[in-house]
């Protein structure tokens, strides 16, 4: 098991600063490059740019909590809530598609 986390890329956890825009201040965000290509596949879902996701998140983080203690985590974990619910709905999906394939009981083949 260890090998398979041991012999990951080590690109994809190297650190990444990227400049952003908040409410027109720069400001910018470390982060490793596994967590950027993960808020940019969310940020596509979502049909907006990284910049403007980012922006959004932080916006309804403020208006939700009041306040953002370290916005970099609140990211990361933004990430691994997204990995889980993709691996949940997509067994859900399957399991809904694996019960249409089954004969009701007492139907004949």
């Amino acid at each position: 098991m260890c090998r398979l986390f041991a012999s990951q890329d080590p690109a994809t956890y190297t650190s990444e600063t990227r400049a952003l825009r908040l409410h027109g201040h720069a400001t910018s965000i470390r982060l490793e490059a596994a967590f950027w290509a993960t808020l940019e596949e969310i940020a596509d879902r979502e049909g907006m740019p990284l910049s403007r996701f980012v922006a959004t998140l932080h916006d309804e983080v403020l208006t939700l909590q009041g306040d953002i203690g370290n916005f970099s985590s609140f990211l990361r974990v933004t990430c691994l809530h997204y990995l889980r619910n993709i691996e949940l709905h997509t067994a859900q999906v399957a399991a809904r598609h694996a019960a249409l394939r089954q004969p009701v009981v007492g139907e004949m083949s």
